[in-house]
């Protein structure tokens, strides 16, 4: 098969993936990704012998796109704007992981690279828009990107029997509220307070 081929075949096969996982879990059909994908289960298993091989590359796909509409955003809008619209950009790659956090603990080696993955790309990328943001005196300073990923992560876990998919965004909506909390009192006076011990 043509290099240009196996490449379409493993797009094809991941953007099916991601649409499955999201609306039916990790653990939907194999049979149904390859339908939607347009290729042959064959397929499929010649370029991941294993579930876990095709969730981690769906994972790691997404991680990378996450990451790189970060500066995008940032070239495109005020700062502030750009942090709510990457937050929610985030929060929806959150809340479309059924599944996946098990899976991500369940000790397959297959996922092992993925932790280190996504904090050295994912962290840096809200860092950078968090600083900007402090620095325009958006938000209030101090603010650490990994602290701010769990707490988004966490606001978008569902509580038992509730099925609205808008929820996750108002809790980050407010979490958003409370950041711009203080930031009156200037960027210079966070970053001061950073540097002394």
């Amino acid at each position: 098969m043509p290099r240009v081929d196996a490449q379409r075949n493993i797009d094809a096969l991941l953007a099916a993936a991601k649409e499955e996982f999201a609306a039916h879990g990790v653990d939907v059909n194999v049979r149904a990704i390859a339908a939607r994908a347009g290729v042959g289960t064959a397929t499929l298993y010649r370029h991941y012998p294993l579930r876990s091989d095709l969730i981690s590359a769906v994972f790691r796909r997404e991680i990378d796109e996450v990451a790189e509409a970060a500066p995008a955003l940032a070239a495109a809008h005020e700062p502030f704007e750009a942090l709510e619209l990457w937050l929610r950009r985030y929060t929806s790659f959150v809340a479309t992981k059924h599944g996946l956090a098990a899976a991500l603990h369940s000790g397959d080696p297959a996922f092992n690279a993925l932790p280190v993955h996504f904090e050295g790309h994912v962290g840096p990328a809200l860092q950078a828009l968090l600083d900007a943001a402090e620095a325009a005196g958006d938000i209030r300073g101090g603010l650490a990107a990994i602290d701010l990923l769990g707490a988004v992560a966490n606001l978008s876990i569902p509580p038992p029997g509730s099925r609205d998919p808008a929820r996750a965004y108002r809790m980050v909506a407010l979490l958003l509220d409370g950041m711009r909390f203080g930031a009156g009192a200037g960027a210079g006076a966070g970053a001061g307070a950073a540097q002394r011990p």
